[in-house]
């Protein structure tokens, strides 16, 4: 599947601002989703290509948020990107089994988040 529309799912402004640049330059077509439950609710109803997921956000955690879309009939064909400050590999590794496709940690880099996306 090409992928075309991703969803940013980020509550912080600068960061909607990069990666939106990044992806808007290399052709895709961006949403924006600035909180887990957004994005769960968003997922289901506009069918994204792929899902950029922050962790750190009030209320619903990234984690939590990529469970609830890959896990849910209504989202569970959508990859989610795990895009975060969060770089433990026990963060790596949670972020995997909540079901996600990848994980980059922030700052993200255009090369780097091309090559991911490229390889779903």
């Amino acid at each position: 599947m090409a992928i075309k529309n991703v969803m940013v799912v980020d509550d912080s402004p600068t960061e909607v601002h990069l990666l939106r640049e990044m992806l808007t330059k290399n052709g895709f077509t961006v949403s924006v989703a600035s909180s887990g439950e957004e994005a769960i609710t968003r997922a289901a109803a506009e069918k994204p290509d792929l899902i950029l997921m922050d962790v750190v956000m009030p209320g619903m955690s990234g984690f939590e948020a990529t469970r609830a879309i890959t896990k849910s009939p209504a989202s569970a064909s959508i990859p989610v990107i795990i895009c975060t400050t969060k770089g433990q590999e026990t963060d790596k590794a949670w972020g995997l089994r909540q079901g996600a496709k990848d994980y980059i940690v922030k700052p993200v880099t255009e090369k780097l988040l091309m090559e991911k996306i490229k390889a779903l």
